[in-house]
This record gives C-alpha cells, sequence and structure tokens, in this order.
C-alpha cells in the first residue's frame, strides 16, 4: 500500500516590510517542491492571521514552510502561533527567530564568543547618538535594508532620524565599515560556500537584491584562506549561540582587519536572485531537493518538544 502524500502548505506574504520578497520567496519554494515531485503543495498568501484564522488556513497540513521574511514572519510571532497549532514548519523556534531579527540582540549574545561586530548603539527618539560619523542608520528589527541609511555627518544622522523615528521607535546607529560584502549561507547544520556580492549601486540595497539584474554574485570568492575560515567559523558561531535549526543566512563586511559579523537570518530569501538557493546549488543540491529536505527535515523533526515558546523580553523593543 502507497504511503500518504505529505501536504505541504507554504505561507507567504505577511504585514512586514518585506512582503514582496516573501511572495517571490514563497512561490519559488512552492514551485520547487512541486518540481520535487514528493508532496501535496499548497499556497497560502496570509497577512497577520490570528491563531484560529491560520488553523482554517493550514487545514491538515502536515508540514508548514513559512516563508516569511520580517519582524512578524521571521522573527517569532508566527512561529509561536505554529508551535501553538502544534505543526511541524521550516525554520528555527521562536526564541531564536527574535534573537536574531534583533541585530543589537544579537550582538549582545554574540559578545562572548569575541566575534568582531560594528560599534553599535539603540537610538530611542531623543536619545543621544555618541557614534562618530560616518554610521549606518537602520531599524533594528528588520531586514533587506528596509529604512536603511548611510549618514556621512551630524546633519544626516539628525535628517535621517527625523524621517525614521516615527515609524520606527527603536533604530541601531551602527560604524560604518566599508569593504568587500561577503554572505556565508548553512543549511541543516551545514555550512555552505562563500558568496562575494559586488553591486553595482553604493551599497547593497533592497533594489539590487531583488529587482536589479546587474548586481554580481561571486562564488568561492578569492580571498586569504584563514579570512574565509574566519567568516564560516563565525558564521557557524552565531547560528550555534542563538539556537537556529534548518537554514540561515551569515552576513559579513571584510576590510584589511578581517570579517565584520553584521547579522544573521532565520528565514533567508528563496528568490531567483537568493543567495542560499545559489550556494546551496553550487554544493550539489538545487532549488527543488533543497526545499524537499527542508520539508523532510521538518517532518521527521515533527512537533518541537517541551511545548510552545515565549519571545525573549530582550527582542520585544
Amino acid at each position: 500500500m502507497n504511503e500518504p502524500i505529505p501536504r505541504i502548505v507554504v505561507l507567504m506574504g505577511g504585514p512586514d516590510a518585506e512582503r514582496e520578497v516573501s511572495l517571490m520567496s514563497g512561490r519559488e519554494i512552492a514551485a520547487g517542491l512541486r518540481e520535487a515531485g514528493r508532496f501535496d503543495v499548497h499556497e497560502a498568501v496570509i497577512d497577520r492571521p490570528d491563531a484560529e484564522e491560520l488553523r482554517a488556513i493550514i487545514g491538515e497540513a502536515d508540514a508548514v514552510f513559512p516563508a516569511l521574511h520580517g519582524r512578524w514572519g521571521e522573527g517569532g510571532p508566527l512561529q509561536v502561533l505554529l508551535e501553538a497549532l502544534a505543526v511541524p514548519y521550516v525554520g528555527s523556534r521562536p526564541k531564536p527567530a527574535a534573537l536574531a531579527m534583533n541585530k543589537m540582540a544579537t550582538k549582545t549574545m554574540l559578545a562572548p564568543d569575541q566575534v568582531r561586530t560594528p560599534r553599535a548603539r539603540l537610538l530611542e527618539p531623543g536619545s543621544p547618538c555618541d557614534l562618530e560619523p560616518p554610521i549606518v542608520l537602520k531599524p533594528v528589527d528588520d531586514g533587506s535594508s528596509v529604512d536603511l541609511r548611510m549618514c556621512h555627518t551630524h546633519e544626516a544622522i539628525n535628517a535621517g532620524r527625523a524621517e525614521l523615528h516615527p515609524k520606527r521607535q527603536y533604530l541601531l546607529a551602527e560604524e560604518l565599515i566599508t569593504g568587500r560584502e561577503i554572505t556565508v549561507g548553512i543549511v541543516l547544520d551545514e555550512v555552505l560556500p562563500l558568496i562575494e556580492i559586488q553591486p553595482k549601486t553604493t551599497f547593497y540595497d533592497y533594489e539590487a537584491k531583488y529587482t536589479r539584474d546587474d548586481t554580481a554574485y561571486v562564488l568561492y570568492p578569492e580571498l586569504p584562506e584563514e579570512v574565509s575560515r574566519e567568516c564560516q567559523r563565525v558564521a557557524e558561531t552565531a547560528y550555534r549561540r542563538l539556537g537556529c535549526r534548518d537554514v540561515a543566512r551569515i552576513d559579513f563586511l571584510i576590510d584589511e582587519r578581517g570579517p565584520w559579523f553584521l547579522e544573521i537570518n532565520t528565514m533567508p530569501g528563496f528568490t531567483t536572485h537568493s543567495l542560499v538557493p545559489m550556494a546551496a546549488k553550487a554544493h550539489g543540491r538545487p532549488m527543488p531537493e533543497l526545499c524537499a529536505a527542508l520539508v523532510e527535515n521538518a517532518l521527521k523533526r515533527g512537533v518541537s518538544p517541551g511545548g510552545p515558546q515565549r519571545l525573549p523580553a530582550a527582542t520585544l523593543v
């Protein structure tokens, strides 16, 4: 007698700033799973459902692939709902997801490991910024370079804060590091090959990531061997220190002093421009097998042990 085909629901959309990226990721994941040919694949575009609404959307799913990016969909709240519904899902649990989404919390978590990361300050409206320009001003808990500002003067810092604070209570002011942009993916605890990002724009902004076709991506970039090893070591350290699982992407800048850790993403993009699928393919795991392996791992793991997690208070800023 044939085994029933697992019913997989790919969630996409959400209320976050990266909704359009999520829709692209979700469609690519669903297409990859269908091409793998081992699943009954369903797509669901969501906004911000509560538990009962999400239960109705998921139905009798054997597992969920939540292809959402941003504070709600990637940073813990959606994962809390999925655990409350006792459905297996791809990606990190709520606590690691929330810690990784909060860039300052991540820096604090990695401090015992002496990971080199740019100096930073958490800014509230009216609080002083004692970092001298140039700095990067950005939300403490968002991605894809959303609302990111490069500030080379005090006037630019003040203007950036005046623009962003009304919609972003907490901002991160971070020392500007100029160097080569490197990313390291991790899939199912395996560290993937390095990729260097070479944007034609001033920096790797939203358009360079998702809409422009002139950004160059270099697999196995020419770097001193010790620098490549350090990137991979720090990537794995961050992944394990925060308690991530299944998939992540860790971003670095490299200057003459070596690698600088920037952030870790617990649900990186799965679009046609995205870097984890690119690195996984180069490592022998094309998109259909990448998505299938993640889903099969979630099915094998089942419901997370120990009951649903609460979000850590340190991230609720």
